[in-house]
């Protein structure tokens, strides 16, 4: 195994077999963000997101995709001229993953790719121990999600933070008055149906606990670019807060502490969850 790999495991505490599978992941992670920022992709674009949160700002759970937004409007934006380059960092490491991108079967502003892996091949690359051992299907493949916002909101503010592996890079990210407008967007907005994504409370409650100010220029700009508000609609922090309270009151508590808890090594952080809980601690939430 590539010396690199071997330095980035050290960081990855291993109790179980989902936990080698999520370090896997989170180190092809790093590698693709380390191979974008190589390939000047950030010139125009940004990292957000769950799995900027715990790169960047130390949030305390496992987070499956990457997802990015160009600074500014670019609809002939192509995301495919900078797969063969992220083939090729992986490949330098020893790691082989195939990139596909995603077909849109509706017309939508997001670009899409997948990074796919045998799951049986890397584990026994990492892992070569019993434990990696384990139930794991011939044909189960690693994924990697990434996707990029090609029209995004106006207001967005951003900063540059750096990472020392595999090897120093920088990334340009949203800073997290900015991520915290974009996970409140999703609180109040996500379509959840009938699955719950707990992981958007969790988060929640993360930025509360920081006590993260949000971007409301560009929290606003989200609402009217979804249509949650007109564009010609303004809102204070109490109007943000009066939307919150008002979806606390419809989630099912139970099914979201289910899609978060796989993410997550304390689920006993998830025990006061309910309605009261969320509307109390969202009491204190803030604007810059």
């Amino acid at each position: 195994m590539d010396k690199i790999i071997e330095q980035m495991l050290e960081h990855y505490p291993i109790e179980t077999l989902l936990d080698q599978k999520n370090s896997i992941k989170e180190i092809i992670q790093e590698i693709v963000l380390c191979g974008l920022s190589r390939a000047n992709f950030f010139n125009q674009a940004a990292f957000y997101g769950g799995t900027a949160l715990r790169i960047f700002y130390g949030l305390d759970r496992f987070s499956e995709d990457l997802d990015f937004s160009l600074k500014v409007s670019a609809p002939s934006f192509s995301l495919t001229k900078y797969l063969p380059t992220l083939e090729k960092e992986l490949r330098a490491y020893g790691l082989h993953f195939k990139v596909e991108t995603k077909e849109k079967s509706v017309e939508s502003s997001i670009q899409s790719a997948f990074l796919k892996g045998s799951t049986k091949e890397h584990l026994l690359m990492f892992y070569a121990n019993e434990l990696s051992k384990g139930s794991v299907g011939q044909n189960e493949l690693i994924k990697v999600k990434f996707e990029v916002d090609t029209n995004p909101p106006e207001h967005a503010t951003f900063e540059t933070k750096y990472r020392l592996l595999p090897i120093p890079y920088e990334v340009t990210l949203y800073d997290m008055s900015s991520l915290f407008a974009g996970k409140i967007h999703a609180v109040i907005c996500r379509g959840w149906k009938n699955r719950v994504k707990g992981r958007d409370l969790y988060d929640f409650v993360f930025y509360l606990t920081k006590g993260t100010a949000v971007n409301l220029n560009y929290l606003v700009a989200r609402l009217s670019q979804t249509n949650t508000i007109s564009a010609e609609e303004t809102l204070t922090i109490e109007d943000v807060k009066q939307l919150l309270y008002t979806r606390f009151q419809n989630i099912d508590y139970d099914q979201a502490k289910q899609d978060v808890s796989q993410f997550i090594k304390n689920p006993g952080a998830l025990d006061l969850w309910g309605t009261s809980f969320f509307s109390t601690i969202t009491e204190s939430l803030k604007a810059i």
